[in-house]
């Protein structure tokens, strides 16, 4: 099916089961322990054997020696994997790094073997027996000496421009009244996903199956083949469970490739998890930023000039963390520039986290509009909804699909009670605690991408919906049922959806905040296709064909839809130059309250809200889980996240979930989430957009502003922790 043009209402405008707060259909499997992730397939492999990762000890040099000989001898040892027997390996699409290292080494923790045994503590304990010796050579792990050097980094079309202009950003900024010129750091981050990277492997002859926690199937597949010098066809891999992505599992990492290879040399099924430390050394990172950001506004607050330049490393080839992309979205303003440099860093991997580009970057530029704000002295919710634009202001004959930014804005300036707010800073107390609100706008570009899937009438006449796109904790099961059922006419219960298998259609995939409503819209057309089917079998014209209550309606006639048993229909959907007509985006304001220990610098958040516009919301039960968690992720971001870079010899020091602090339920009190109901017809047939990742985009911002106006201290350095402003605030009596 193409969608090009706005949608006319549909059979999923009757918002039966679309569109309503539904308990997720795989819940009851996943807290009753019969969901199988990836390296619980055992209802699929009899007897699997273990793999163990040895990852390197240094970050750059290379490997001058492996000596397996006492690994072998362990007990249980059955085989050991390194670069001199793994036989010929190609490089995936999306890695920057190989997933089998040596002789060369790229970064800390790269993999230079596997160690395969009858049981987990046999092959881990061998592994230690394994010794590698090195050349170590010189590396760079230091962004902020790296930065003087950075060039503006090749344009890579989706994954980054260099460099944008609109007329004279220079001239603007130096005749402005008023001006804001300053630079703001965010550090690596990991995904910390509860899952971590896993798969079990098997092969039968030359064909391979691996059960993986993966977000992108389709992709992962080519990269699989890609990287084994193996024909596609021969490659399957199987994802029906993934227990959290956040982008660190939109590509094949080193578990994947490891254990197909143990598998292979075993001659029997392996099982492969990563440790922690190789979850956030040897898989990808969100990479640290260097953000100069330059403002220039008329007395009004209206801008003139509008300037972002980002800095960020990753290996060679690699690319960068795009920060500045929502920048040239999300205020209007004649003058502008954006520049994006990418500095060669001998670290692990950067790569894709929740919001890329837009998480750490409006981290920065909202807290720039807040400083600008102050030195106006205007509110600052007043000086966003000033700026608004309702076309993309590098082309402005491109409107925006939808844009309710401003009803955003005051929705939530209403609902959170901002205009109790204390615009000067440190002025309101609540005995030793120093109390601030905070706002942030939020943007998160929703993408159009192809989507298919199959769809069928089972002998109930019950509806089958088969594709290849996953659940990463979002929901995808329950809101794919509920579109089969609004188009097919039956409860929510007369659905079951099978997803994450190679072998079936190739949806969109989850990433980028596509995922609902790409492959919702892919499994409406396949639907839409099964119902002519349908229709034409019982003898229906089409057109006038009603589908309700497990029956197929047109005038007096009925017929039950298990009449069509057995019938099957695949489509997808396709979107033309939809995206050049259009800009499709999602929108929301973020606000915060929070409370500073006037003695010791402790900052506790008090309440939070989000007020989100993103479309038709498909469950607002799930969609309201994605937000919070996102929230949550944000306040880590802003208050404790940061990976602890070792200069010297280049790695995360704090690779555990130990030593990399993310919040826990008693650092996040009341979140409130409003759901705007503006349906985008041009964004689908679905009318829908995603919203997991807009939930963390400004959150950082709204959070680091609350605690200036608590203070008075403003922090441009995350995470703000208690020694960046203890020494400066203001005095407690």
């Amino acid at each position: 099916m193409k969608f090009d043009a706005p949608a006319g209402r549909n059979s999923i405008d009757q918002l039966k089961v679309i569109g309503r707060a539904t308990d997720r259909i795989d819940g009851p499997a996943k807290t009753s322990g019969t969901a199988h992730y990836a390296y619980e397939r055992h209802d699929q492999v009899a007897d699997p054997a273990y793999g163990y990762v040895v990852g390197s000890a240094i970050a750059k040099g290379r490997v001058t020696r492996i000596d397996t000989a006492a690994a072998r001898a362990a007990p249980g040892v059955i085989a050991i994997v390194t670069h001199e027997n793994a036989g010929k390996l190609g490089k995936g699409k999306f890695n920057t790094a190989a997933l089998l290292g040596g002789p060369e080494v790229e970064h800390y923790h790269q993999a230079l073997a596997v160690v395969v045994a009858d049981t987990f503590e046999g092959a881990r304990s061998a592994a230690a027996l394994v010794r590698i010796d090195y050349a170590r050579a010189e590396g760079k792990f230091d962004l902020a000496a790296a930065k003087p050097g950075a060039p503006l980094l090749p344009d890579r079309g989706a994954a980054g421009v260099a460099e944008s202009k609109a007329k004279d950003f220079a001239a603007a900024f130096a005749t402005a009244p008023v001006t804001l010129d300053a630079t703001y750091t965010t550090p690596d981050h990991s995904h910390a996903m509860m899952e971590p990277h896993a798969t079990t492997a098997a092969w039968h002859g030359d064909t391979l199956t691996l059960w993986t926690s993966n977000q992108m199937i389709a992709w992962g597949k080519g990269d699989v083949a890609r990287t084994l010098d193996m024909p596609k066809e021969k490659v399957r891999l199987d994802s029906p469970y993934v227990g959290g992505g956040f982008g660190g599992k939109l590509f094949v990492r080193a578990d994947a490739v490891l254990a197909a290879l143990g598998a292979k040399a075993a001659g029997r099924p392996v099982k492969l998890a990563l440790p922690r430390p190789l979850v956030f050394n040897n898989t990808t990172h969100r990479p640290a930023t260097i953000q100069r950001i330059r403002l220039g506004a008329n007395h009004d607050g209206t801008l003139v000039a509008i300037g972002h330049e980002s800095w960020s490393g990753d290996l060679p080839g690699g690319g960068p963390e795009t920060a500045v992309s929502q920048t040239n979205l999300l205020y209007a303003g004649a003058h502008r520039m954006t520049a994006t440099r990418l500095a060669v860093l001998d670290l692990p991997e950067g790569n894709a986290m929740r919001a890329p580009g837009e998480a750490p970057g409006l981290m920065a530029l909202e807290i720039a509009i807040d400083e600008l704000a102050d030195k106006l002295a205007m509110d600052p919710v007043e000086l966003r909804i000033i700026n608004d634009t309702q076309v993309d202001p590098l082309k402005p004959d491109r409107p925006f699909s939808q844009r309710h930014l401003i009803e955003c804005l005051r929705t939530g300036a209403e609902r959170f009670g901002w205009s109790r707010r204390e615009a000067r800073p440190g002025a309101v107390r609540d005995g030793e605690w120093l109390i601030g609100m905070g706002v942030a706008a939020g943007i998160r570009n929703h993408l159009p991408v192809k989507s298919a899937a199959r769809v069928g009438i089972d002998a109930d006449g019950g509806v089958m919906v088969w594709t290849d796109m996953t659940d990463i904790g979002t929901g995808t099961y329950t809101i794919i049922a509920q579109t089969a059922a609004e188009t097919m006419g039956v409860p929510l219960d007369r659905v079951r959806v099978v997803l994450g298998d190679s072998d079936l259609p190739a949806s969109a995939g989850s990433g980028g905040q596509w995922g609902a409503s790409n492959s919702t819209s892919g499994v409406y057309a396949a639907c839409m296709k099964l119902r002519e089917a349908v229709a034409q079998k019982l003898g229906f014209n089409s057109a006038d064909a009603a589908f309700a209550s497990g029956k197929v309606l047109a005038g007096n006639r009925s017929a039950p839809l298990k009449d069509a048993a057995g019938l099957t229909a695949e489509d997808g959907i396709e979107y033309g130059d939809l995206a050049k007509k259009y800009q499709q985006s999602t929108f929301a304001a973020h606000y915060c309250e929070v409370a500073v220990n006037g003695w010791t610098g402790e900052i506790r958040i008090r309440r939070m809200l989000a007020v989100c516009d993103a479309g038709r919301i498909l469950n607002p039960k799930t969609a309201r889980s994605q937000v919070i968690g996102a929230m949550t992720m944000g306040a880590g971001a802003a208050l404790m996240e940061e990976l602890a870079v070792d200069r010297r010899f280049g790695f995360f020091v704090n690779h555990d979930l130990a030593g990399y602090e993310v919040p826990v339920h008693a650092d996040i009190p009341h979140q409130e989430v409003i759901f705007l109901d503006h349906p985008d017809d041009i964004s689908s047939p679905m009318k829908a957009k995603g919203v997991g990742e807009l939930g963390l985009c400004g959150v950082g911002a709204a959070i680091a502003n609350a605690v200036y106006n608590a203070t008075g201290v403003r922090v441009r350095d995350y995470p703000i922790t208690l020694d960046k402003h203890l020494e400066r605030l203001p005095a407690i009596a």
